[in-house]
């Protein structure tokens, strides 16, 4: 098995590499695996299924304790691979709120947040066809 990360690893069916890649991978690398589902519309809109979550998107929780719950994403944590949404939060026993991390895999992104250029670069480039 391989020591370090490496970009031309494809996969495995052993869970234990599948792990390892995971864990070792790089940040650009990380960002994608944070990646969520587009809603129907923006998937017709931009003919595409899914794009890396990034903060100020509006997302939707699809599984979990938190289902059907609507909100702005807050922060995404790449080191753990998980989302905070504002609504989903949970009280702690001293009465302090805290956001719920949430897997990437369990939610909707049903609006873009077009704070970032190149994200409105492809907004524009597959809005206009």
């Amino acid at each position: 098995m391989m020591k370090e990360f490496s970009i031309k690893w494809v996969s495995s069916k052993q869970p234990r590499k599948q792990r390892k890649y995971r864990a070792n991978a790089p940040t650009h690398v990380r960002r994608k695996m944070v990646s969520a589902h587009l809603d129907k519309t923006l998937k017709a809109q931009y003919k595409k299924r899914s794009m890396p979550v990034r903060k100020d998107d509006e997302v939707k929780v699809m599984r979990g304790a938190y289902k059907g719950k609507r909100g702005k994403v807050t922060r995404v944590n790449l080191k753990k691979l998980k989302v905070y949404v504002d609504n989903v939060k949970i009280k702690k026993v001293s009465g302090q709120e805290v956001e719920v991390a949430i897997d990437s895999s369990n939610l909707v992104i049903t609006k873009l947040g077009a704070d970032d250029v190149r994200r409105r670069k492809f907004q524009k480039r597959k809005g206009e066809k």
